[in-house]
């Protein structure tokens, strides 16, 4: 009996692997394991290793399954940790249960008290969120705290708020364990980080969509709640709804969802808007290679109304998150109906990119005014994603676009975080040889955070023209602001350069009236193949005023106040702080060479 005791002890040390007075792990053997918590702190953090493969977590408490996610548990080394919330279990027993994968097709799974994480568990009544990845970390754009941001979602105005709900995972900084995360600003420029707004459940996980403000009380849960609409995605993807009445700051689940079911596995992105001509409110949803449209007296009962795409715009990918709204033409009195559609893949240099299209819509209908003509939104590769929000104030049109593309976006040299959104900006239509076109200027609040201009000058570039120094201290956020008066012919490049020579180039073909953008040597740019791929856009004959917005990990060019973009990612080793630019064909005037240093409160 006694040497049967012993034995039993060593066992029990071979398999319970103690990660804290409150934390113990379990090997069940094969990768298999437990993890028996005591919650006697808010949180448990969960050791991460950015490159191991996902492990699928049930957590139960009392017995019963509470949720599942996944997380890439640390087998060989700790990247970074992210916290588990244990609130939503507090005073029971509770219990994870974990099944590691193997690393390599074919290999045997990693051995549980041999793994990273094992002795790493640890509960705390705080996670430190702050930043440890300053490099390439954006200053004036959004980006989470930590973990996996893509497309924004829910995006609505209420109250001198604007709320941002985005596609998140919690869990780490690859796609994955879709929640819409949460913050709020009231200038567009400095957010406040608020708690995830909506997790999954039994109907499956939250992906993409739109919110809107029920100010007469058309679904019955109070006028002015924000009311959601979010795709759930399982084995297929529905439409479910959501509700708020305390300004966004929690939301109910709709106990009816979910509201809208297809018979297509691409059924997604719901994009509701009020539509004043036929009083009711109007769904977008992305359905495989088309848009339908479905109408709602009360945003809970939806009929179809017509679908749109054949024939239209590009199909090189499926098209997702459609926007519809009505814009003014500049210079004239008219308004007219713009439908966006996002595309993945297929945009103009590969991947994901932003198609619009420029019509009519009557309650019932959108109808292309130029079918024969494909528009894109942005000529960079860093702009996906883009919609805009409800309810803005002064009738104004306001986008917000995913600053990455999905050929690289789980790869990209950040860690604590991926993603961040473009800047915001406010749309409207202008006219160019007969047809109509959208115009995505920097909205005006980002004026705001100009607090220094550091030179303002003009000057005629030959065949070299060089600024060996933009500003000092320069932290990487600034902006640059110029006129180029063009030729008939010849070329201007202009480049931004840091001391170890990583460079963005622009290059001007005046003849072709082409504006280039060049990133093979930007800095780190080996993840990926796609990432060094050009971009090109069209521009005007003319002078030629030009805007970059430079944060960190993006520049975004601007031409003509937005009539021509480029929305591009960078991660240079050093701020860009020196500008190149040369002339062939001749000398080129450069007018009112402004660089404004950039900072926020």
């Amino acid at each position: 009996m006694k040497k049967l005791l012993i034995c039993l002890v060593s066992l029990l040390a071979l398999t319970v692997y103690a990660a804290g007075g409150d934390v113990e792990v379990v090997d069940l053997g094969d990768g298999h394991g437990l993890v028996r918590i005591n919650p006697t702190q808010r949180y448990l953090i969960l050791p991460v290793e950015d490159t191991a493969p996902d492990v699928s977590i049930s957590v139960m408490a009392d017995n019963m399954q509470v949720e599942t996610f996944t997380v890439r548990l640390a087998v060989n080394k700790v990247d970074y940790t992210v916290p588990y919330d244990l609130s939503k279990v507090a005073g029971k027993h509770v219990v994870l249960r974990f099944a590691m994968s193997p690393l390599e097709r074919g290999k045997e799974r990693p051995k549980v008290k041999e793994s990273a994480f094992c002795s790493r568990l640890t509960l705390a009544n705080s996670f430190d969120a702050s930043n440890r990845e300053t490099l390439w970390r954006p200053v004036y754009h959004f980006a989470p705290q930590y973990g996996w941001m893509n497309d924004p979602n829910g995006m609505v105005y209420k109250d001198g708020e604007y709320h941002l709900f985005y596609q998140y995972n919690p869990y780490g900084s690859r796609w994955g364990n879709m929640n819409w995360g949460h913050a709020v600003s009231r200038d567009l420029v400095s957010w406040e980080h608020l708690p995830v707004a909506i997790s999954p459940d039994g109907l499956g996980t939250i992906f993409s969509g739109s919110a809107v403000v029920d100010k007469n009380n058309t679904a019955g849960f109070g006028a002015g709640a924000i009311v959601a609409f979010y795709t759930q995605a399982s084995v297929r993807q529905m439409q479910s709804i959501a509700y708020s009445t305390d300004n966004g700051r929690t939301f109910k689940k709709y106990a009816g969802n979910p509201v809208l079911t297809g018979e297509v596995g691409d059924f997604r992105d719901p994009k509701v808007s009020w539509h004043e001509g036929s009083k009711k409110w109007i769904m977008a949803l992305a359905v495989g290679q088309e848009i339908r449209f479905y109408s709602s007296p009360n945003l809970k009962e939806w009929t179809y109304e017509s679908k749109f795409g054949e024939g239209q715009g590009c199909h090189d990918g499926v098209w997702e998150c459609p926007d519809l709204f009505e814009l003014p033409v500049a210079g004239t009195s008219h308004k007219k109906w713009v439908l966006v559609v996002n595309i993945n893949p297929g945009g103009p240099f590969g991947g994901s990119a932003t198609q619009y299209f420029v019509g009519s819509f009557d309650g019932h209908k959108f109808v292309n005014e130029s079918p024969n003509v494909t528009k894109w939104m942005d000529f960079g590769k860093d702009h996906y994603a883009t919609v805009t929000w409800s309810n803005a104030p002064e009738n104004r049109v306001i986008a917000l676009a995913w600053m990455s593309n999905w050929q690289y976006a789980n790869d990209v040299p950040t860690m604590q975080f991926r993603s961040a959104n473009s800047v915001p900006r406010d749309l409207q239509l202008f006219q160019l040889n007969g047809e109509t076109y959208m115009q995505s200027a920097p909205s005006p609040e980002l004026l705001k955070l100009r607090s220094e201009q550091v030179m303002s000058k003009s000057f005629t570039v030959g065949k070299e023209y060089s600024i060996g120094q933009l500003m000092d201290n320069n932290a990487g956020t600034y902006e640059i602001t110029m006129t180029v008066r063009q030729k008939k012919q010849g070329s201007l490049t202009f480049r931004l350069m840091n001391q170890q020579g990583e460079e963005i180039e622009y290059r001007l073909d005046m003849a072709k009236r082409e504006l280039t953008c060049i990133r093979d040597k930007s800095g780190v740019a080996d993840f990926s193949k796609d990432f060094i791929t050009s971009t090109v856009t069209q521009v005007e004959g003319g002078d030629l005023q030009l805007r970059f917005i430079v944060d960190r990990c993006s520049v975004e060019a601007f031409v003509n106040d937005g009539r021509f973009v480029m929305t591009n990612l960078v991660f240079p080793h050093t701020p860009y702080n020196k500008v190149v630019l040369n002339a062939t064909g001749g000398s080129v005037q450069v007018k009112n060479f402004t660089v404004y240093n950039l900072k926020t409160n």
